[in-house]
């Protein structure tokens, strides 16, 4: 394939192919072994000059990735050949070759399309014309031990002509690698023929075949990689919208037309010029950016994940601007790259479609459910809304919401031309935008009663939803650069409104069995999904995004057509969208001043319902295993206690009647007599009462029975209801307590998300702890609670130094370090009328709990409960505390040391961890 690396400036650079065959011609002596070791040491200092070469044009310029593969490949190739021809002519020399002594050398695959990044495989195929014969052997497996002592990893195969014909035929990994075969060295002739065969043989009348079967194999790729282009850590190669997408599309193109360039796409139809050149830029930016990876890691890496996402933006010269970080904007560059391979795949299969399906079936696509009777001017194609003019949406681009307002309305999909021509034409958009019409047929879509989350996704794709509300498309294919968020932030806010249909619908009341009752009782219901659309608007811009959001929402509402009242509810929705999980994992629920702050903002039962629906969907959308039992029982503990007050202006019972309601529960369900039950009740101060849930306290009344005068007893049980495992320690009341279980707990694998420290009149610790495991599962194998009780056991009797075993556990996030986050330490004595609320931001980290909880324990104060919160790699752990003597910590020289002492355990710095 002469022509193949014309492109490529000052190839000799790279490697000086006549040069390096003169050094080994020179090489003296006959014994085949030494020979080619000698040659094998010439050919590894080429190879590590040419890599050099390459890896310093790459960092000269970051963004030729198509040059630098092709740079990687020109250089295996020009090996190759020398070893080939050093192999056939020196150490195997065949003097007078028979027909059937012929050997030709062909890369396949990636190597095969001449694309290359520094670690990928070398995908190379040997053919012959018949059975191999013992000198095809000889060359054979002499050049395959040289290509292993270069450190190439290899993908090799040898093949006759017929077993290269029976292969491709009955598997499709085997024909799509040959597919890409290019000539690289050796016999001619032989090559052209098994180019031939591999043409009438193989891919004659087989096109629909080798259709189905590719976008079967994408499909299931698509699955495994977790169907969506969104995610945060992507798979450059094999990623929804990644490379090997594109590949998908040019083996098509080329089995269909044998196309040899990507080029070609256009002459044959398949692309327009303007498509072309998109799929080029996103084909030159992966391989940029898949170079960088093998690059950076020294090994064949595709994954960008956060740690290489910052020295890969550095590399490529994003730079920072205000509101969003350069790596951010690095990703957000890749996110549209793969939202670009996602609309040409569907320009693709509409001409798939129309050539090859069977009739009556399109390409993976499901078939229409029922035909509208009213188009409004559209057509149905084979059960698919298309255009009847390609000016259709020209005159008159209101047209363009209608679409998919019609496509919403009658459970029909738009054919992908229409979806071409509206992508084409989405900038018209910008003359409707504040037309009521037009607004009126978005807000149709958005607030859907069936399925808003697919047609605002087909919006989105197609470049319209961004177009219409420009607010939105400032967020498109924006990620945020932490551990938490899953998905960028617009397929975050896409998800989670789908989610909120859902829960509309009924389909989670299995899940979120209060959201799915109250929302009955919602008459803001368009004001919700407006909010839910709203909530994130405005990440990127620097500032509280919430506070901004509230002042885009002010101006968007009325144009979508919402009243004032509606108005004003979104735009309250979308600047407290973030209070009620932040009020139910950080803060004590059973402090009756939390509730009563939080109360005063909600000020009504609507806004609560509201806020409950719209904090569920927010979470939920953040990604798989984010949302728990956990997280649902403190939000709905919160909605009744905050419901309660805000029906009747004031808690139905006060402090003392609340624990006597309590007992009298216990009592009943506990079936002691009356002197057994009143010592338990003697025992247990007011504060224990109040904190705890009916369950905890008559578990814990059926533990502490049975342990009499034991000076330390541990349980632990599944906590369905929290998804958690409930542990209870009961020991001798001592300072310092907190601070050595909970670093046990972590020294046995598990992680404190809860605590409730509560110490008996006689001077006993009644401490209850929620433990999961690093995945946010119950902690529940035997051998994990075998492990947990031996950890606190040691801990308190002193056995072994604590420090020293927590500082051999490794990082719970081995990528947390790629992150900047700077500590924080928040000291609020307004929070809770009893107790000095603390609140230290810091990254996760092993030990992190024990650390702060030591710095409180040298601080001389009681932590009467701690409360624990992850995002990802940032940990948000909340300590209701009081003097030695039960009183607020005041004094503000304290406070400063207090503070002083939590920011240095949140960084990291020295604490004594002894006892």
């Amino acid at each position: 394939m002469s022509g193949r690396f014309d492109h490529l400036p000052n190839r000799r650079t790279i490697i000086d192919r006549r040069a390096v065959a003169e050094t080994i011609a020179a090489l003296e002596g006959v014994d085949p072994t030494a020979l080619r070791r000698d040659a094998t040491m010439l050919l590894k200092a080429a190879l590590e000059k040419g890599r050099i070469e390459v890896e310093r044009r790459l960092v000269e310029h970051p963004s030729r990735g198509l040059e630098a593969s092709s740079a990687q490949a020109y250089l295996i190739d020009q090996l190759l050949r020398i070893l080939f021809d050093f192999t056939t002519h020196r150490l195997y020399p065949l003097p007078n070759p028979t027909a059937g002594e012929r050997l030709t050398l062909i890369a396949v695959g990636g190597y095969g399309r001449a694309e290359m990044a520094p670690h990928s495989d070398v995908d190379i195929g040997f053919l012959t014309p018949g059975k191999q014969t013992p000198w095809a052997e000889r060359v054979i497996e002499s050049m395959l031990y040289a290509l292993w002592d270069l450190g190439l990893k290899l993908g090799q195969s040898s093949r006759s002509l017929d077993e290269m014909v029976r292969q491709a035929k009955a598997d499709v990994t085997v024909r799509t690698a040959l597919l890409e075969a290019r000539f690289v060295c050796g016999d001619t002739e032989l090559y052209e023929q098994a180019s031939h065969r591999f043409k009438t043989e193989v891919q004659a009348d087989t096109a629909r075949t080798f259709i189905a079967d590719k976008l079967a194999e994408r499909d299931a790729r698509h699955r495994k990689m977790g169907d969506t282009r969104y995610v945060v850590e992507p798979n450059v190669k094999e990623g929804k919208g990644g490379l090997r997408d594109l590949h998908a599309l040019f083996w098509i193109g080329k089995y269909i037309y044998d196309v040899q360039r990507a080029a070609e796409l256009v002459e044959v139809g398949l692309f327009t010029k303007a498509e072309y050149r998109l799929f080029h830029r996103a084909d030159n930016f992966f391989q940029a950016v898949r170079c960088h990876l093998h690059s950076i890691t020294g090994r064949a890496e595709d994954r960008l994940t956060f740690d290489l996402q910052r020295e890969i933006a550095d590399r490529m010269r994003f730079s920072d601007r205000p509101g969003k970080s350069k790596v951010e904007r690095f990703m957000q560059f890749y996110f549209l790259q793969a939202k670009t391979v996602g609309t040409l795949s569907g320009v693709f299969l509409a001409h798939l479609d129309e050539k090859f399906a069977a009739r009556g079936r399109r390409f993976g696509l499901p078939t229409i459910r029922r035909s509208p009777r009213k188009l409004n001017g559209f057509v149905l194609d084979r059960g698919r809304l298309a255009l009847p003019s390609d000016d259709f949406f020209q005159a008159d681009p209101e047209r363009l919401i209608e679409i998919f307002q019609l496509a919403d309305k009658h459970g029909v999909e738009i054919h992908p031309l229409a979806m071409r021509a509206a992508a084409r034409d989405a900038k018209l958009v910008d003359d409707v935008r504040n037309s009521p019409t037009a607004n009126a047929l978005f807000l149709d879509v958005l607030t859907s009663p069936r399925d808003p989350e697919l047609v605002l996704r087909w919006m989105n794709e197609a470049g319209v939803f961004g177009r219409f509300v420009p607010d939105f498309a400032r967020v498109v294919a924006q990620m945020q650069f932490d551990m938490y968020h899953h998905y960028t932030v617009d397929e975050h806010t896409i998800r989670a409104i789908g989610l909120l249909a859902r829960i509309e619908n009924g389909v989670l009341k299995e899940d979120h069995p209060l959201a799915s009752a109250i929302f009955e009782q919602i008459v803001s219901r368009r004001a919700l999904y407006v909010a839910v659309l709203l909530h994130d608007i405005a990440k990127g811009r620097g500032g509280d995004h919430s506070i901004l959001g509230a002042e885009v929402a002010q101006r968007l509402c009325p144009r979508f057509g919402l009243t004032p009242a509606e108005t004003e509810t979104v735009a309250w929705l979308v600047r407290w969208h973030l209070l009620m999980s932040a009020t139910a994992f950080k803060r004590d629920l059973s402090d009756f001043k939390t509730i009563l702050d939080f109360c005063d903002v909600v000020q009504s039962p609507e806004r609560l319902r509201l806020l409950l629906t719209l904090t569920i969907v927010d979470i939920r959308a953040v990604g798989p295993g984010v949302w728990n039992g956990w997280k649902r029982q403190l939000l709905g503990d919160l909605y009744e206690a905050a419901e309660e007050v805000l029906r009747l202006g004031h808690k139905q019972k006060g402090r003392a009647e609340r624990i006597a309601a309590k007992q009298d529960h216990l009592r009943d369900a506990l079936g002691w007599d009356a002197e057994s039950f009143a010592t338990l009740v003697h025992r247990l101060p007011e504060a224990y009462w109040i904190a705890e849930p009916e369950d905890v306290l008559a578990h814990n009344a059926r533990f502490l029975a049975t342990t009499f005068d034991a000076q330390l007893a541990i349980d632990a049980h599944v906590y369905p209801g929290r998804g958690a495992t409930l542990v209870t320690i009961y020991a001798a009341d001592h300072p310092g307590l907190f601070y050595r279980i909970a670093g046990a707990i972590h020294v046995a694998g598990g992680n404190i998300i809860d605590a409730r420290i509560h110490t008996t009149r006689d001077g006993m610790a009644v401490d209850n702890f929620l433990v999961q495991d690093p995945f946010g599962r119950p902690f529940d194998e035997s051998g994990q609670l075998s492990r947990l009780k031996t950890a606190i056991e040691d801990a308190l009797a002193n056995r072994g130094k604590l420090a020293d075993r927590l500082v051999a556990k490794p990082l719970p996030r081995t990528r947390a370090e790629a992150f900047d986050i700077v500590p924080n330490a928040l000291v609020d004595n307004k929070a809770s009328n009893r107790f000095t609320v603390v609140e230290v931001n810091a990254r996760d980290r092993p030990a992190l709990l024990n650390q702060l909880a030591n710095a409180l324990f040298q601080s001389k104060v009681t932590i009467h409960s701690a409360h624990v919160a992850t995002y990802g790699e940032r940990a948000v752990d909340t300590f209701y505390i009081t003097d030695l003597t039960g009183d607020r910590i005041t004094q503000p020289a304290r406070l400063k040391t207090l503070e002083r002492r939590l920011l240095a355990a949140a960084a990291g710095e020295d604490i004594d961890l002894a006892a």
